[in-house]
């Protein structure tokens, strides 16, 4: 399971991902080789690219986002 903070939101590109649940909010892609680049709260960046059908999930907490997903969804 991989485990970013950000506190950056980030936007979603419709033609790439689709919002699955609201609460908790989960982003699922729509094709395979989506990319997502990631700034996280020390400022590292980092670039991961997912499986069609992968999930991310987003959840709020005070003054940032956590952001989780399986392994198994990354190519």
């Amino acid at each position: 399971m991989g485990l970013l903070y950000t506190k950056f939101y980030m936007d979603f590109d419709d033609s790439d991902w689709k919002q699955t649940s609201n609460n908790p909010i989960v982003f699922q892609t729509l094709k395979n080789n989506v990319s997502l680049e990631i700034e996280d709260t020390s400022h590292k960046s980092y670039k991961l690219n997912f499986k069609e059908g992968g999930k991310l999930n987003m959840f709020r907490v005070t003054g940032k986002f956590r952001l989780t997903w399986n392994d198994d969804d990354l190519l």
